[in-house]
């Protein structure tokens, strides 16, 4: 019987996939949003919490930014660049700046309300979206929304189905709980600085604001986990997140290296500490990215591109092990012989030889990238302050189509009459609130 039940699935699974074959019928295209529906309340600011939210959002969640009310999130004021604002921007935001490059980069498909839930109306605002809401997340500095009635246990019990997600800089536990949370500040002390940069000179950051951006995509995570647990459960769950273990995760194997063999860490540049040639290496114009990980890629290297193939039989060079003993003068000859040609030269080499390589590209360059474009890495939205702009677009595909950008990133208060509307506030309140100062 058992038998019987498996080959009939497999005849359904082969007729299923013989209708894709036929010229009648196509694979199904996108996905539907698997958020749709869900509510997200967004109380954080600055990188690793909208970083969070909005990859939510891209998946078709309703995000709801409450932001201060007359600076709204500390990004919108970190400019230059901003986008230029049209003639045509509404007037009732023409008192605001432009909108700064940093805020739109990690804001889109969100809704903005402005709210002061320090004034007992404004923190009564805040609580009626608790009720009302799938997901609360939040970036302050741990305690301090509980201190003003707003903490986990009191979401919890206006909504026991909430998903409470907490980002700071070091836990909700710990000594260090109260300390506030900077990428740069954790970038140096959970490990990162110390491994990046040229070993010959001072610990150097990393370009973005990399240990944010990965406890973003970790908060991003957890919460659709929590999500999921919450459909077995139908309880909430609470969300400890957070820069500082965020980074130490992200050490990989140079964490490995010292958990397993006490091996302490050092920086290399560009350089792998175990595999040589594996570095930029400069060129007459510009530089190389060059990752010749084993024996049969060197011996191409050598052989076709520097043309000296006596450097395969070096008892130098001949094994990984031996180049990475002798390093400097390895690298030296690839440097010497480099330097004679430009860049495009050597990316005409390259092509197709089968050893790892790229280009230094510059961002100009990087937007250029055949592959870059290929796949469709902006979006051009319609904002009605600035007019049209282009975003980076989301990075993950569904059945072959990226989700669609459905709102732009939103100006200051843009929605605050639409969200209090929803929850109930008559036209008159919500005018008494705005002459006040609470919304």
């Amino acid at each position: 019987m058992l038998r019987t039940t498996h080959l009939r699935n497999r005849g359904s699974i082969l007729t299923h996939l013989r209708r894709y074959q036929t010229h009648d019928a196509r694979p199904p295209t996108g996905m539907a949003p698997p958020l749709k529906g869900i509510r997200i309340l967004d109380l954080s600011r600055v990188l690793a919490g909208p970083t969070a939210t909005m990859l939510l959002a891209d998946l078709g969640a309703d995000v709801v930014k409450v932001e201060e009310v007359t600076r709204g999130d500390d990004t919108r004021t970190w400019n230059p660049p901003s986008a230029p604002t049209i003639a045509s921007a509404p007037p009732e935001s023409s008192h605001l700046p432009a909108e700064s490059a940093y805020f739109l980069a990690v804001n889109r498909n969100k809704r903005s309300i402005t709210v002061d839930f320090k004034a007992p109306d404004g923190l009564e605002i805040v609580r009626k979206l608790v009720e009302r809401s799938d997901v609360l997340v939040e970036n302050f500095v741990s305690g301090k929304l509980a201190s003003m009635g707003l903490g986990w246990e009191d979401c919890r019990k206006i909504n026991p189905r909430l998903i409470y997600a907490s980002i700071t800089g070091y836990g909700q536990t710990g000594p260090y709980r109260t300390a506030a949370g900077y990428d740069v500040i954790v970038e140096a002390e959970a490990g990162l600085m110390h491994i990046t940069g040229e070993p010959d000179r001072p610990p150097s950051k990393v370009g973005v604001a990399a240990t944010d951006i990965a406890t973003g995509l970790y908060a991003h995570g957890a919460v659709m986990a929590a999500l999921l647990s919450r459909q077995q459960t139908g309880e909430g769950v609470w969300i400890d997140c957070n820069l500082f273990e965020t980074q130490i995760a992200g050490l990989a194997n140079i964490a490995s290296n010292y958990l397993i063999a006490g091996t302490e860490a050092s920086r290399h540049g560009t350089a792998h500490p175990s595999v040589v040639p594996y570095q930029v290496f400069p060129c007459r114009d510009g530089f190389l990215m060059i990752g010749a990980g084993n024996n049969k890629q060197f011996a191409l290297l050598c052989n076709k591109v520097l043309g000296n193939p006596a450097l395969t039989v070096d008892p130098r060079f001949a094994t990984n092990e031996a180049r990475v003993a002798n390093r400097a003068e390895l690298v030296q000859i690839i440097e010497d012989v480099l330097m004679q040609h430009d860049r495009d030269h050597w990316l005409a080499q390259f092509t197709g030889l089968g050893v790892p390589f790229g280009p230094i590209n510059n961002i100009q360059q990087t937007f250029a990238h055949p592959q870059a474009v290929a796949r469709g890495v902006t979006v051009e939205v319609e904002h009605p302050r600035s007019g049209k702009i282009k975003l980076v677009a989301p990075a993950v595909s569904y059945n072959g189509e990226k989700m669609k950008v459905r709102r732009p990133p939103p100006w200051l208060s843009e929605h605050t009459d639409e969200v209090m509307k929803e929850l109930g506030y008559a036209p008159e309140r919500i005018a008494e609130l705005r002459e006040r100062g609470i919304i």
